[in-house]
């Protein structure tokens, strides 16, 4: 388990915006100079600073936390950027979760799985298996859908910056319900099947 409540999806989807969204570093020194604001605030100030930031050299077209794992369909504009993304992301969150739960050691079981996309279909697939992998959770789980996935940028229900839905829904209809990603997304496909597919 990787995630143990609302607190810790919160934090890691808090890493993915500081990541993702780019820095105004003119703002941040800004507010560093204003002296009305306490240590602490400016200790934050200069940690954001230094932060890598990947907001001109990764898209994020969808994601998905689950309890145990989590999936993110990235276009990498720079290569060598999904490797040291993933890197920092899972530093920091591993350390965050370490202090936390104090324990110590590896967080998670390996490196990360990664799976070069090389089709249209391949894309659209993922997607949509990224979006229903919470489904699989069953009546327990009934919103983490809505919380911790991309699903909710897709459906216009939510604006996220750092989320770039746009160049999987150029696929789709936005007139037509029978041609639309919601109606693709809610095919009851074979979702073993489904694996082989996008994953393996």
């Amino acid at each position: 388990i990787i995630f143990t409540d609302a607190q810790d999806y919160s934090v890691f989807l808090k890493y993915l915006k500081e990541y993702l969204e780019p820095k105004d570093e003119k703002g941040l020194y800004q507010r560093l100079s204003d002296e009305t604001i306490g240590y602490q605030e400016k200790d934050k100030i200069l940690k954001l600073l230094k932060l890598n930031n990947f907001a001109e050299e990764i898209n994020l077209l969808a994601f998905s936390l689950m309890p145990n794992h989590f999936h993110l369909l990235i276009q990498q504009i720079e290569s060598k950027s999904m490797d040291c993304f993933l890197n920092s992301l899972m530093t920091r969150y591993a350390s965050y979760f370490n202090r936390r739960q104090k324990r110590v050691g590896v967080l998670f079981q390996d490196v990360y799985k990664a799976v070069l996309v090389e089709s249209e279909p391949q894309l659209l697939h993922l997607s949509r298996y990224i979006h229903r992998n919470p489904l699989e959770l069953g009546e327990e789980f009934s919103g983490h859908q809505e919380l911790y996935s991309s699903l909710p940028e897709y459906f216009d229900k939510r604006k996220t910056g750092w989320v770039k839905p746009q160049i999987i829904l150029d696929y789709f209809s936005k007139k037509n319900r029978r041609n639309s990603y919601a109606a693709f997304v809610e095919e009851n496909d074979d979702f073993e099947f489904l694996k082989t597919i996008v994953i393996e």
